[in-house]
């Protein structure tokens, strides 16, 4: 059975569906609800395809489910190029298959109003929101019309959510930047307001913590978030910007003509960009029905939407877990959950550390009596090897593993499917950390103890820095918050209100004192020495050429000195939260590890670059015969990487094929159109 919207009859978050809005497909009229997805509204309707590939022919459709991957482009209102996983339906859209290569039109576009109606502004979100609060300061534009923010924070999922409140408590004004509607991320996927759900907390879990947290930060006048935003370039401090980061943004529908170009610079980065999960190639991978295990919970948990009637669920780790439970809670058949290490690598690891082990074995209980309560079999060592069909997946092989990930020669099952669901870990979202040049190692980006980077001015926390679930996003976006906040120059912070409770001294060339028992204290002194104590909240001590020192007795602790000696203690819950957020990471890489095994489950036919359509013996070819050795060389002789999702699939299986180490540098951070661009070269002249 095709993809399928769930019947609001009997669904557990009761949502009240609008009237059915009009919509074109492929010339015919159809129908889609208010707040869909492009994706969902075509999969209500049955289909799970609607773009054929540039070279093969190939039918895809979504894939990814979060808008890395571009597998699900679509042409809407004559604009090719449209990711339909990631623009929300209108009222009289004309949505047409994506066949091949498709040209935009060559007439100007047409701005893009907001889904308020009002045509999108940078300014008018900044300035608006805050002019009857305080005037001048941060809020003042540079000569070239650029904004100027404390602290910026991009991605409102754990990680930045955390961090954005943690800067306002610090008496920051914070700018939260994020590509979806509301804020939560992948963790706390909310449905569409539009679905008006009596009852969303039975879709999350922690629902209440991320609700008041939620609320705050719709409440917080310290905090303007920016949604339907991205990020698509940063600038490092040059003559122009010095001592600040320039963000370019984009705001308005996803990858719509005319969305509107800006650019903001801070002198306090926060990245909170989470991760995307990696799908391992195989035979039949890049099928319309094989997705990545985020997008099946993301179009279930975000729209309703059930990939098939009969799914398999495979790969490794624990996020298999929540993935079968929301695949069940949109009717679907999980038919089997497949874990490829074998069951004693997994104790192994748990017991490498049994105390950090230990506080997810409730939430393990849960998800086995719910497998128990359906039916579905948990089965170790054994994978998907291949994926069978015409136009879509109608059926898989399955294969039992040794410990190495070898498939078992004479174990192999074909078992008929609707769809798979398929996640072996996650690869960091890193392309903004790598643009500004942060140091990295084994896939994630360096931090310190304040979840600060190799780049002046930034902060990184939560996936961006090591794969260790939400509650240490969380915990290391306090920090990373806190820390931004502390660091974010006095000027340009200048006639910002301080928080109720809030204690501030600011000195130059002596010393500056400020102690709090309750809220924020803040320390500021310009060659001297800088102490920040606060009894229950925030310390923040910044030091040029001195000392800074910060103690926070419950809260978050941060502290800056440039050219002298920097001292931190946090003698609180954050601390320890970290802490124990990092000693689970450690076990779960060890309970869950990526076997090299999965490098025979594919054949020199295998296309192992989707958006290029790359087989892996052409990138075999590549090293062996063209004696490549450099990525960018491999790029240039296979197009490996080179297509619209800049390898962030691919690239580190090709760099696992090839034996040739992952580039980094991509300064444009996701495809933008050139009318975009030259808006933005018409925003750099003013």
């Amino acid at each position: 059975m095709s993809p399928y919207l769930r019947l609001a009859s009997g669904d557990p978050a009761e949502p009240r569906l609008g009237a059915a809005i009009a919509i074109t497909v492929d010339g015919q009229p159809a129908k889609a609800l208010p707040g869909q997805s492009v994706a969902a509204a075509l999969m209500a309707d049955g289909r799970d395809s609607w773009r054929t590939t540039r070279g093969g022919e190939r039918a895809r459709g979504v894939f990814c489910g979060i808008g890395a991957c571009f597998d699900c482009l679509v042409v809407v209102n004559g604009l090719p190029d449209v990711r339909a996983c990631q623009r929300t339906v209108s009222a009289g859209d004309s949505i047409s298959t994506q066949h091949g290569a498709v040209l935009p039109p060559t007439r100007p576009p047409t701005p893009t109003p907001t889904a308020g109606g009002h045509q999108s502004d940078f300014v008018h979100h900044l300035s608006v929101l805050r002019q009857a609060k305080r005037s001048g300061g941060a809020q003042g534009a540079l000569g070239n019309g650029v904004r100027v923010v404390p602290v910026v924070v991009v991605g409102a999922g754990p990680a930045g959510m955390s961090a954005a409140v943690a800067a306002a408590d610090a008496g920051r004004e914070v700018l939260l930047v994020d590509a979806a509607a509301s804020v939560g991320g992948q963790f706390n996927r909310q449905l569409p307001a539009e679905f008006r759900a009596r009852r969303p907390e039975k879709l999350q879990h922690g629902w209440r913590a991320f609700a008041r947290l939620r609320d705050r930060i719709a409440a917080d006048p310290m905090i303007t978030h920016l949604s339907d935003t991205s990020v698509w370039a940063v600038e490092r401090p040059t003559d122009v910007c010095v001592g600040r980061t320039r963000l370019w943004l984009q705001t308005g529908p996803a990858d719509a003509a005319g969305r509107q170009v800006s650019a903001v610079e801070t002198p306090a980065l926060v990245l909170a960009t989470g991760a995307y999960d990696r799908v391992l190639p195989f035979p039949g991978w890049d099928l319309p029905g094989v997705y990545s295990a985020g997008a099946a919970q993301a179009l279930a948990k975000g729209q309703r939407i059930a990939v098939g009637k009969r799914v398999l669920v495979a790969g490794t780790g624990p996020f298999l877990l929540p993935v079968a439970e929301s695949l069940v809670g949109v009717g679907a058949k999980v038919i089997a959950l497949l874990e490829a290490n074998h069951p004693i690598t997994v104790a192994k690891g748990w017991l490498s550390d049994p105390v950090a082990a230990a506080g997810k074995f409730l939430e393990g209980a849960t998800y086995a009596a719910l497998l128990a309560r359906h039916r579905i079999p948990l089965k170790h060592s054994r994978t998907v090897i291949a994926a069978h069909g015409t136009n879509r997946v109608e059926a898989v092989t399955t294969a039992r593993l040794d410990r190495d990930w070898n498939p078992i020669p004479g174990t192999e099952e074909r078992i008929e499917v609707d769809a798979v669901c398929l996640g072996f870990g996650f690869t960091a979202n890193l392309e903004l950390a790598v643009s500004i040049r942060c140091e990295l190692a084994e896939g994630a980006v360096v931090v310190d103890d304040n979840q600060q980077t190799t780049a002046p001015g930034v902060w990184a926390a939560g996936e961006l820095t090591g794969i260790g679930g939400a509650a240490l996003a969380a915990a290391e976006g306090q920090v990373a918050g806190a820390a931004a906040a502390s660091a974010s120059s006095p000027s340009a912070t200048s006639g910002m209100g301080e928080g109720e409770g809030a204690t501030r001294a600011v000195a130059s060339g002596g010393v500056s004192s400020a102690v709090a028992s309750r809220g924020a204290a803040s320390a500021v002194a310009t060659g001297g020495v800088a102490s920040a104590v606060a009894g229950g909240g925030v310390a923040s001590a910044v030091a040029t050429g001195g000392v800074a020192s910060a103690v926070a007795g419950g809260g978050v602790a941060s502290a800056v000195a440039t050219g002298g000696a920097a001292r931190t203690v946090a003698s609180g819950g954050v601390a320890r939260a970290v802490a124990k957020g990092k000693r689970f990471a450690v076990a779960l890489a060890a309970a869950y590890p990526v076997r090299d095994g999965w490098l025979g489950w594919s054949d020199s036919g295998t296309v192992v670059c989707r958006c290029e359509e790359v087989e892996r013996g052409a990138v075999e070819e590549a090293v062996g015969v063209r004696e490549v050795e450099g990525a960018r060389s491999l790029k240039l002789a296979c197009r490996a990487g080179l297509g619209m999702c800049q390898g962030r699939v691919c690239g580190r299986n090709v760099a696992a094929i090839s034996g040739v180490k992952q580039g980094d540098g991509r300064p444009v951070g996701q495809p933008v159109r050139l009318v975009d661009l030259a808006s933005a070269e018409q925003l750099e002249d003013l």
